[in-house]
C-alpha cells in the first residue's frame, strides 16, 4: 500500500452495563417468616450473582487502559480479520493498533538492528523466526498462562532454544487431498488411509469416466504440493530426517521414505486430465467445484477461492484428507502454520502487548476473526470450536487430525534449506519429463546450493 501508516482506530463504545438485579444491594436483609426456602435460595443466588458481576466489572475496569500500540505487517496481508479483532480490542481493552507496512525483510532487519522496532510484529513462524535471533528482540512468552492453550505443533513452530515467542495470527492451512464428495458417494468410495488405497480409488474413478487427479500444472508453484504435503509421512517413517538433512547427511534420493514422495508423481501420471500442462490454478478450482475431477492436491486456501466463486453449497461438497502414506494406522496431515504476532522486548508497553496477545486468542477474538475471514484450516488453540458456518472440510475433516495429534508442519517450518528450483523440478516431474529418482537427485543438488549460501557445511 502507498500509505506508510494506517490506523485501525474506531470510536470507543461504552461497555455495556450488566443489568442490575433488583433486591441485591450490599446490605444484609433478614428474610420474613413467610418466605419459602426456595425464595431464600433465590435471593442468595441473586446476591452471589451481584457479587460476581461487581467483580467482573472491577476486573474489566482494571484491564481496560487506553493505549496505542504500533504493529508492523507485510503490505500484502488482508486486514479484514485483524481489523475485526482490533475493533474489539479498542472496545474491550482500550487498545488502539496503529499499522505500519513493510515491503520486504530488509526493512524489518534494519529496524530491529537500529532499535526502531514497532511494539508488535507479524512475521513467519518456524525456521525463519530462528534466523531473526528472537531472544534479542522479542518478548519471551514461555511462562504466560495463555501459551497453555497452544496446539503443540504450533507451539513447536514458535519455540527457539526452549523459549516460546509467538501468538498465532490466523488459522492454519494444509497441503492435502481435496476431493469431490458427490463422486465418492456415487461410487461408494471410502477415504483412503494408504497411498495404495488412494490409487485404487483413482482407478475406479477413471473407470467411471471422471478425471481422477486434477493437476494445475501451469501454476508451477502448485505442482510442489504433493511433495510438500507428503512430509507427514516422511517424518513419521524417519523422525531424524530433517535434522540429518540440514547437516547434509540425509538425501532425498537415498532415503527410502524421502524418495517415496517423488515416486508418487509417477504413480498419478495415468490419472491426470487431458491438457493438464496448460491447466491454471483457477481452472483447477473450477474443475473440482463442478465435479469434473475427483481429487486435487492443493493448499486448502483454495477452499476460500472456491467459496468466493461458487458459494457455501458448492464449497461444502468438497472434503479434505491428508496425503496418504503406507501405514493405515498413521494417516496424518501436513500443516502450514500461520504467521505469528511477536512482541518487542524493548518496548515500554510490555504489559499492554501481553494484554493484546492474550485477548487476540480468546474465543471472542477468534470468533471475530473467523467472522471476517472464514478459516482455511483449524486454529492453533486447543478447545476452540470453529464457527458453525466454517467450511465442512475444515470443521469436520481437518479438525479431526488436530484433535488426534495427527499433524506435522511442512518441511519449510523446520529448516531454512529449500531448493530454489523445487517448483521447476516438480513441474517437470508431473509432466513426465523426468523420473522420481532423477527429480529427487536434482532436488538434493538444488538444496546443496541453498545450504552453502546459508553457511552450512554440506559436502
Amino acid at each position: 500500500m502507498r500509505k506508510n501508516r494506517h490506523i485501525l482506530a474506531w470510536t470507543l463504545a461504552a461497555l455495556t452495563a450488566v443489568s442490575s438485579l433488583s433486591g441485591c444491594s450490599g446490605s444484609a436483609n433478614q428474610t420474613t417468616a413467610v418466605e419459602t426456602s426456595a425464595e431464600g435460595t433465590t435471593k442468595a443466588e441473586e446476591t452471589t450473582k451481584a457479587e460476581e458481576t461487581a467483580k467482573e466489572e472491577e476486573t474489566t475496569q482494571a484491564e481496560k487502559k487506553d493505549v496505542t500500540l504500533s504493529l508492523l505487517i507485510d503490505n500484502n496481508v488482508s486486514l479484514d480479520g485483524l481489523q475485526a479483532v482490533c475493533d474489539l480490542a479498542k472496545e474491550k481493552l482500550g487498545i488502539t493498533i496503529e499499522i505500519e507496512y513493510k515491503v520486504d525483510d530488509s526493512v524489518l532487519k534494519t529496524r530491529l538492528a537500529s532499535g526502531e522496532m514497532t511494539d508488535l510484529l507479524v512475521y513467519n513462524s518456524g525456521s525463519l523466526l530462528d534466523a531473526l535471533n528472537p531472544s534479542e528482540y522479542f518478548i519471551d512468552l514461555t511462562n504466560q498462562p495463555f501459551v497453555e492453550k497452544y496446539d503443540e505443533t504450533y507451539k513447536n513452530s514458535v519455540t527457539v532454544n526452549g523459549a516460546v515467542y509467538g501468538v498465532p495470527f490466523a488459522s492454519t492451512q494444509a497441503g492435502a487431498v481435496m476431493y469431490y464428495k458427490p463422486i465418492y458417494e456415487e461410487l461408494g468410495l471410502k477415504i483412503p488411509d494408504t497411498w495404495d488405497e488412494f490409487l485404487s480409488n483413482c482407478e475406479k474413478i477413471k473407470a467411471a469416466g471422471y478425471t481422477a487427479y486434477i493437476s494445475s500444472t501451469a501454476k508451477k508453484s502448485m505442482t510442489q504440493v504433493l511433495f510438500l504435503g507428503d512430509h507427514y509421512n516422511l517424518v513419521s517413517a524417519n523422525p531424524n530426517f530433517v535434522a540429518e538433512f540440514e547437516k547434509g547427511n540425509a538425501k532425498y534420493v537415498s532415503d527410502p521414505a524421502a524418495i517415496r514422495s517423488w515416486e508418487k508423481y509417477e504413480d498419478v501420471w495415468g490419472y491426470l486430465q487431458e491438457g493438464h500442462t496448460a491447466t491454471t490454478y483457477d481452472e483447477a478450482c473450477d474443475m473440482l467445484a463442478n465435479g469434473e475431477g475427483a481429487h486435487w492436491i492443493s493448499l486448502t486456501q483454495a477452499l476460500s477461492n472456491i467459496y468466493s466463486l461458487y458459494g457455501e453449497d458448492t464449497v461444502n461438497k468438497i472434503g479434505v484428507f491428508g496425503v496418504p502414506g503406507d501405514k493405515a494406522d498413521d494417516h496424518g496431515l501436513t500443516v502450514w502454520m500461520p504467521n505469528s504476532l511477536y512482541g518487542n522486548i524493548n518496548s515500554d508497553k510490555k504489559d499492554d502487548i501481553l494484554r493484546f496477545m492474550e485477548f487476540y486468542i480468546s474465543d471472542e477474538a477468534l470468533n471475530a476473526y473467523a467472522g471476517a475471514i472464514l478459516p482455511d484450516g483449524p486454529y492453533c488453540i486447543k478447545g476452540y470450536s470453529l464457527p458453525d458456518n466454517s467450511y465442512d472440510a475444515v470443521k469436520n475433516d481437518m479438525q479431526v487430525y488436530f484433535d488426534h495429534n495427527k499433524t506435522k508442519v511442512a518441511m519449510e517450518f523446520e529448516t531454512a534449506v529449500k531448493g530454489a528450483n523445487c517448483s521447476t523440478i516438480t513441474q517437470s516431474l508431473i509432466s513426465g519429463l523426468t523420473t522420481g529418482k532423477e527429480a529427487a537427485s536434482d532436488y538434493d543438488e538444488d538444496c546443496k546450493l541453498q545450504a552453502l549460501q546459508l553457511g552450512l557445511d554440506w559436502k
